[in-house]
């Protein structure tokens, strides 16, 4: 099995095979918590995509972020903790963000694409095996898809190393990434939208037994994340 490593939106283009497009804080952290809730999530690159939608479907709920803060309208931001303590049984949830849905929405070129995070790390792994890949292509979407961060970085390298079947120790990652710029956030009390809950949910590696792939195109030509595995 070949192993590509690609950044950002134009690394989710060049993506080819199976696509991971990775997003620990907190993109992707949130898609396996709201679908594991019970949610049907369709993402999104656009937030005017999601205001139409909500329109069209008034029952739907929003989801999303820019620049780590929820979006005027949304019933959440990008938050974890908020969507795991919603009752999400049965309900579509339309999900923007900052990085990852625009990574996840702009690799076209992959055969299949799903979503990365620490979460469901070995899931990935054991679904791409499955699957006799010939090529991984791991999308790094970064701080707002435009710099490299020490949480996708470290979701990368772990996803490497347990595809060329080696061994990656977890027992340290919420100490590396406690000190990472891009978890700062989830310490500062001003920081409402950004609680220090997600940093729990978003380091806690392999809790989740799935893998979310991006759909083919409804009646509508939206996407939803398919849950496959337990």
């Amino acid at each position: 099995m070949e192993v590509s490593v690609h950044d950002f939106v134009d690394g989710a283009r060049e993506a080819r095979g199976l696509a991971i497009v990775i997003d620990v804080f907190r993109a992707f952290s949130l898609a396996c918590y709201a679908v594991a809730g019970g949610a049907r999530v369709i993402p999104v690159a656009a937030i005017d995509t999601a205001l139409e939608l909500r329109r069209r479907h008034p029952d739907w709920l929003l989801a999303g972020e820019r620049h780590a803060r929820q979006l005027q309208g949304f019933d959440f931001g990008n938050s974890p903790t908020q969507v795991e303590s919603a009752d999400l049984a049965g309900r579509t949830l339309v999900h923007t963000t900052h990085a990852g849905t625009q990574g996840l929405t702009r690799a076209t070129g992959a055969d299949e694409v799903l979503t990365g995070s620490l979460v469901n790390a070995a899931a990935l792994v054991r679904y791409a095996r499955s699957r006799g890949v010939g090529h991984v292509s791991l999308v790094r979407m970064g701080h707002e898809a435009r710099e490299r961060c020490a949480e996708d970085d470290l979701c990368a390298e772990l996803l490497a190393e347990r595809l060329a079947g080696r061994d990656y120790p977890v027992g340290g990652v919420r100490e590396r990434l406690r000190v990472a710029p891009a978890a700062a956030k989830f310490f500062d009390p001003v920081a409402s939208w950004a609680p220090e809950g997600d940093f729990e949910r978003c380091t806690a590696v392999d809790r989740f037994d799935f893998v979310l792939r991006l759909g083919p195109p409804d009646a509508e030509g939206l996407r939803a994340l398919e849950r496959l595995g337990a």
